[in-house]
C-alpha cells in the first residue's frame, strides 16, 4: 500500500535540515570504548546514498536513499531532494511497497522523474504492465507522481529529451505470456519448457536467454507513444540525446554473432521510426557510455582494451566525430581505469570517475592539451566516489571513507549536502582503517586495506582475516566495508589484499593473471599475510581467508595451495573450471582465454587444482552460494563441499534459497555474517 508522496512546492514544505558543513575525524569515535562494537544487525541501519541529479538551475541535488524494511525482509529506496547550500533536505517519496531510483530532472526544471514499480492502483495482476518498473513523474508545482510508461517489459534506464517532450526508453522484451485458456485447455499449469538455442544461454539475475533483447524506445509525453528505436535481435542499451533532440546514441554489439564477442559499439539512429541506424566506432573492443558534446558534433565514450584483454583492460575515455573516424584519447597517458564520462558545460573537458590504488575519484581532463586533474577526493583525504553529477554551480559526489558509509559532498571543497548516516555512526565503535602496502616475492608491490579492531593494541599478534574481494578485476579502497567492519569488531585483524588482477594500478598489474588463475593472486596474499605476521600484527597460527566470488575462487586456491590458513570461508566460489564450462555464464572469456577443453585440457587441469588436489586441503572451510547463482552455479561450492567432507576435513555448505550470486535479501546477509563469525571463532578464536 502506497503512502501519499510529498510534492516539490516548496512553499508546502515544512521539513528541513541542517547538513553537515565539515566532514567528521575518521577515527574520534573509534577512541569512545564505551560505544558497542559494530554487529552484523548494524547493517540493515546503514542507508546507501547515491543515484544523483542536479536541477537544471544548480539549484537542487535530488538522489535516492536505499533502507531496510526488517519486517518484509527487503530493502526499499525513497527519493530525496536537497538545496545547493545544504539548509534543506526535503524526502520526495514515503512508500512502503515500492522503490523509486533514477530520479532525473526535465530540462526545464518543472518535473521530476523516476522509475518505480508501483500498480498505481489500478492493477494487482502480476503480469500487468502497470506491476513492472515504469517511468514515474513528480510536478514541481505540486500534485502526486504519476505514472508514464506503460510498456510490458517494464523500463530500466531513460533520458529525457532536451526539449522535454520526449523520453528515450530502454526496455527488455517481455517474458512470453501464458496462453489464455479455453473450454478445451487443460486446467493444469504446468509451465512450458525453456528451449535453448544461443551460445551465450545464461545469466545470473535473468535465468536462462531466450529471443529477448533491450531494446530502445522514443517516447512521446503528450501522446504516450512508444517509438521502436532498435529492432532486431540485439542488445541495445546507454541511450543518450544530441543536443538539438534529433539523434538518439547508443552501445550495442551487432557484429557476427553477439553472443560470441564483447565488442559493443557506439551507433547513432534518428528518433524517429523505421530510422536506419549509423555505426560510429570501429573499435574490436567494446565502446560503450556514449554522451553527445554540448554542440552536438561530437560523442564522448569508453573504449575498453582490445578483444584479447577486454576482461581485464581499464577503460579509457575516447571522443569521436559524430561522421565517425579516428577517435581522440585525451587521457592516454593516464593508465588507470575511468567510467562515467561527462561534458563540462562549455565542452572543453570531461569529467568522469577514475579509479586509482585504492581510491576513486572524480576528476577531468582537458580535451585540447590532455591535462589532468583530480579534484575529489584525493589522496590527502582519500576515500572512494561511487558516481557524481554535474551542475551550473559544480558537481556533487556520492562519497564514502573508510569509516563513513557514502553521504553527498560537493566536489569543489568537500562540503558535505547530507548525513543520513549520522545517528548510526554516532552510536558505534568502527574499527580503524588504513592503507597497508608490501612487496611481492617478485618484487611488485601490492597494496591492501587493513582494519585494526576497535581497543587496538600496540605489541599483540591478533587472529587475522585476509578478506579477498571478487572481481578479479575490482580493488578494496578506502570504502566503508561492513563485511570487514563486522569481522574486527570482533577482534579479528582484517586486510583486503588488492592481488594482481585488482583494478587501480594499470593493464599490467591487471593482465598478469591472464589466463593463469590462482597463481601470482596466491603469491601476493601470501606475501601480505607474511608481512603482518613479520610486523608482530598477526598471529601465524591463527590465520583465516575468506572471499565471495573471484574472492572465494582465491580461497579456493589458497587453502589448496599450503596449511598455512586455520579457517577459511568460501563464498559463491569455483574450484574446477571444467564444471565452470557450460553451466555459468563466462563461456566466451572461457573459450576466449583459456581455450576449448578438448583442444586445450592442459590449462584447465592447472587452474583446477583446488579440485583436483583438494587431497592436500586439511583447513576447515564454510562454502555458501545462492540456489540459483548462474554467475558461479552451486554446483562448485557442492564440489568442494563433497570432496572436504568425503577427507573428513571440518566442512559446511550454506545454500540461500531463491538468491543469485549476490544476496539481496537483509535476513540473508546478516546471517552470513552470523555464520562467518562464528566459523572463524571456532577455529581462530578471539575470546
Amino acid at each position: 500500500m502506497n503512502r501519499p508522496t510529498t510534492t516539490l512546492s516548496l512553499a508546502a514544505q515544512v521539513s528541513c535540515c541542517l547538513v553537515l558543513a565539515v566532514m567528521i575525524s575518521d577515527n574520534v569515535l573509534a577512541r569512545d570504548s564505551k560505544l558497542p562494537a559494530f554487529r552484523p544487525q548494524d547493517t540493515h541501519r546503514i542507508q546507501d546514498v547515491g543515484d544523483l541529479s542536479i536541477s537544471p538551475d544548480g539549484e537542487w541535488v535530488a538522489y535516492a536513499v536505499r533502507t531496510t524494511n526488517i519486517d518484509k525482509d527487503e530493502f526499499l529506496s525513497d527519493l530525496y531532494m536537497v538545496n545547493w547550500d545544504g539548509s534543506t533536505r526535503i524526502q520526495l517519496t514515503h512508500t512502503d511497497d515500492s522503490s523509486e531510483s533514477s530520479p532525473q530532472f526535465s530540462p526545464d526544471g518543472k518535473y521530476l522523474a523516476f522509475i518505480a514499480a508501483r500498480s498505481g492502483g489500478k492493477s494487482e495482476q502480476a503480469d500487468d504492465p502497470k506491476a513492472e518498473s515504469q517511468v514515474w513523474m513528480l510536478n514541481r508545482a505540486g500534485g502526486e507522481a504519476q505514472r508514464v510508461t506503460e510498456l510490458a517489459g517494464g523500463v530500466s534506464a531513460y533520458a529525457w529529451s532536451p526539449d522535454s517532450t520526449r523520453l528515450v526508453l530502454v526496455s527488455t522484451d517481455p517474458a512470453e505470456k501464458a496462453r489464455k485458456k479455453d473450454d478445451d485447455a487443460p486446467s493444469h499449469d504446468t509451465p512450458k519448457p525453456i528451449v535453448v538455442e544461443r551460445y551465450r544461454f545464461k545469466q545470473d539475475g535473468v535465468g536462462y536467454l531466450g529471443d529477448r533483447y533491450k531494446r530502445i524506445y522514443a517516447f512521446d509525453l503528450d501522446s504516450k507513444n512508444a517509438t521502436l528505436l532498435t529492432p532486431g535481435s540485439y542488445d541495445s542499451d546507454e541511450p543518450t540525446w544530441s543536443p538539438d533532440g534529433k539523434l538518439v546514441a547508443f552501445s550495442s554489439k551487432r557484429q557476427g554473432d553477439p553472443d560470441r564477442h564483447g565488442n559493443t559499439d557506439i551507433y547513432v539512429v534518428d528518433a524517429l521510426a523505421a530510422s536506419d541506424l549509423r555505426q560510429i566506432t570501429t573499435w574490436e573492443g567494446p565502446d560503450f557510455s556514449p554522451v553527445f558534446s554540448p554542440d552536438g558534433k561530437s560523442i564522448a565514450y569508453l573504449r575498453g582494451g582490445p578483444a584479447k584483454y577486454a576482461d581485464y583492460d581499464p577503460a579509457q575515455l575516447a571522443v569521436v566525430a559524430l561522421g565517425g573516424g579516428e577517435p581522440l584519447l585525451p587521457a592516454s597517458s593516464l593508465d588507470r581505469a575511468v567510467s562515467s564520462p561527462r561534458w563540462s558545460v562549455n565542452g572543453e573537458s570531461l569529467y568522469f570517475l577514475l579509479t586509482d590504488d585504492r581510491i576513486q575519484s572524480v576528476a577531468s581532463v582537458s580535451i585540447s592539451d590532455g591535462s589532468v586533474s583530480v579534484l575529489y577526493p584525493g589522496r590527502t583525504h582519500p576515500g572512494v566516489a561511487n558516481s557524481f553529477a554535474l551542475g551550473r554551480k559544480g558537481a556533487v559526489a556520492a562519497t564514502a571513507f573508510g569509516q563513513r558509509p557514502a553521504e553527498l559532498y560537493k566536489v569543489d571543497d568537500g562540503i558535505a549536502l547530507s548525513d543520513h548516516n549520522q545517528e548510526f555512526l554516532s552510536s558505534i565503535e568502527r574499527a580503524t582503517v588504513e592503507g597497508y602496502d608490501v612487496v611481492s616475492k617478485d618484487g611488485v608491490a601490492v597494496g591492501s586495506m587493513l582494519l585494526k579492531p576497535p581497543g587496538f593494541r600496540k605489541g599483540v599478534a591478533y587472529p587475522t582475516i585476509a578478506l579477498v574481494h571478487g572481481g578479479p578485476v575490482s580493488q578494496d579502497g578506502y570504502d566503508f566495508d561492513t563485511m570487514s567492519q563486522a569481522l574486527a569488531a570482533q577482534g579479528y585483524l582484517v586486510v583486503n589484499p588488492n592481488y594482481r588482477g585488482s583494478s587501480g594500478r594499470g593493464r599490467d598489474f591487471a593482465r598478469a593473471i591472464y589466463a593463469d588463475w590462482g597463481q601470482l593472486e596466491i603469491q601476493d596474499i601470501h606475501a601480505v599475510m607474511d608481512k603482518l605476521v613479520a610486523d608482530g600484527l598477526a598471529d601465524p597460527k591463527r590465520l583465516g581467508i575468506g572471499g565471495w566470488s573471484y574472492g572465494g575462487m582465491n580461497t579456493n586456491f589458497a587453502i589448496a595451495t599450503d596449511t598455512r590458513f586455520a579457517a577459511a570461508v568460501s563464498g559463491a566460489g569455483i574450484a574446477n573450471m571444467l564444471t565452470g564450462y557450460g553451466t555459468d555464464q563466462y563461456i566466451t572469456q572461457y573459450e576466449n582465454e583459456i581455450g576449448l577443453p578438448w583442444e586445450s585440457i592442459d590449462p584447465y587441469v592447472k587452474i583446477s587444482y583446488p579440485f583436483l588436489h583438494a587431497d592436500r586441503i586439511v583447513t576447515p572451510t564454510l562454502f555458501m552460494c545462492g540456489e540459483k547463482d548462474f554467475n558461479v552455479p552451486l554446483i562448485n561450492s557442492e564440489q568442494m563441499y563433497q570432496a572436504l567432507r568425503s577427507r573428513n576435513v571440518p566442512t559446511q555448505l550454506i545454500i540461500y534459497p531463491g538468491q543469485y550470486h549476490g544476496l539481496s535479501k537483509p535476513s540473508y546477509i546478516q546471517d552470513r555474517l552470523e555464520r562467518m563469525i562464528v566459523w572463524y571463532d571456532r577455529y581462530l578464536g578471539t575470546k
